[in-house]
């Protein structure tokens, strides 16, 4: 009997620590997309996005994976600074949802902008690395 529990307690252990593993791993995702991002990484990103990507900005513009790097390609698009004020994530088996406080700046189409969001991604595990599958941001007052 006590080698069951022990046994039980082990698993429930693992279960956990990877659990809390992946929640450390979507908080450095979050951190390292926006890294990217500001730097004009885009041969990160192309390999942090999912093909299928869809990208919903505060403004109500949606972006695909291809529409969304051209723009940051051409400078349409630029951030000066992505900052997570916080983050909560939520696990679910390969997928986890992360919502977060961020700010924002830099300029787009409309000119400058500095903006205080609440994001929400989607990531998606594949072949064992989280990826960007959905971002949308609604303005905070």
């Amino acid at each position: 009997m006590r080698t069951i529990l022990l046994f039980l307690i082990l698993v429930a252990s693992a279960f956990l620590a990877n659990a809390a593993s992946d929640e450390q791993q979507i908080k450095d995702s979050e951190k390292a997309w926006a890294a990217a991002v500001v730097a004009k990484d885009f041969s990160t990103l192309d390999r942090m996005l999912t093909p299928d990507l869809i990208y919903a900005h505060s403004t109500g513009v949606i972006d695909d994976k291809t529409t969304y790097l051209a723009k940051m390609r051409a400078g349409k698009q630029v951030y000066a600074g992505i900052e997570h004020k916080s983050t909560i994530v939520r696990m679910h088996g390969d997928a986890a949802v992360a919502h977060s406080q961020i700010r924002m700046h830099g300029t787009n189409a409309d000119g400058p902008f500095d903006d205080r969001v609440m994001a929400m991604h989607l990531w998606v595990k594949s072949n064992g690395k989280w990826l960007l599958a959905a971002h949308q941001t609604t303005k905070l007052k």
